[in-house]
């Protein structure tokens, strides 16, 4: 069914001000640039997974739907996409799993440019199944886009997405969805008294999705919430010093709650995502973040 986290959307204002601070956050140049119908994006693709950078730009589906994320939440994270072998059997097997989603159906992404098109076959998960948050399903488009170039040292730019952060009201009720309905694999549950929080890890692929929830405040019944990002690195010094360089507010580099590893947080120019960032091979959590 689910074999990958495809790719994470973040709305934005401004695609080409989010163009220029992305490239310089992940060290590397966009891989696709393309319009759907009332929308922009810029993709950078990592080796675990992709970014998209999505704007609106006119009258179309797509682009009215992140016209409202920005008209009614703004910039961050608005959506995850999931990457499944075969959206019509997905389609059906969450559908008797009590998960309503819209029939598969394509989307194009055309290249304003050169003209070229990418077609992606996709599907909408229902927000009341999903408590709040927008969960896309896709198949592999008709083309792989290729990995980002580096722009630089590649040692110097981020390397994969380590984990995405969700925060729920109801641990036991995102156990339920994404662990038995969705069918991702849980592969830690830690609560934290100290730190007053309990967090679910699930992996998928070589990503992570990362499920927060507050101790102190009992379980409750209002939405899940895109939190932040994290992202893995090999060489965490280099990259602080080269985002201090290009003008981000970071935090000095200080070692992981894993021993031996080591993280920094990126406080701006991240269009509303908190991000950040963490030695390759750690698995952090938010509470990292300053």
């Amino acid at each position: 069914m689910i074999t990958a986290l495809d790719h994470i959307d973040i709305a934005v204002k401004d695609i080409d001000a989010a163009e220029a601070q992305y490239t310089a956050l992940l060290g590397r140049k966009p891989a696709w640039k393309g319009e759907a119908p009332g929308m922009k994006q810029v993709m950078f693709r990592l080796h675990n997974t992709a970014l998209n950078l999505l704007t609106h730009s006119g009258a179309g589906v797509p682009g009215e739907a992140v016209k409202a994320r920005l008209d009614n939440v703004g910039e961050g994270v608005w959506s995850i996409a999931f990457r499944v072998d075969d959206l019509n059997a997905t389609h059906k097997l969450l559908e008797r799993r009590g998960i309503p989603t819209s029939p598969p159906g394509p989307i194009r992404s055309a290249n304003p440019e050169t003209g070229e098109k990418i077609y992606w076959n996709t599907g909408v998960v229902s927000t009341s199944a999903t408590h709040g948050t927008q969960i896309f399903l896709v198949e592999q488009p008709d083309r792989e886009i290729p990995i980002s170039a580096p722009t630089g040292d590649e040692l110097a730019s981020v390397a994969e997405l380590d984990h995405v952060v969700i925060q729920t009201p109801n641990p036991e009720r995102a156990v339920a969805l994404y662990g038995g309905r969705l069918g991702l694999d849980l592969r830690l549950d830690r609560p934290n008294p100290a730190l007053g929080n309990r967090l679910l890890f699930f992996k998928l692929g070589n990503a992570v999705i990362e499920i927060g929830a507050r101790l102190t405040a009992g379980a409750g019944e209002g939405p899940d919430k895109f939190g932040g990002l994290a992202w893995r690195v090999r060489k965490p010094d280099a990259i602080n010093a080269r985002l201090a360089a290009a003008g981000f507010n970071v935090s000095e580099v200080r070692q992981g709650r894993k021993p031996g590893t080591a993280v920094f947080t990126v406080r701006d120019k991240t269009c509303g995502v908190p991000t950040i960032m963490i030695e390759q091979g750690a698995a952090q959590d938010a509470s990292d973040a300053d």
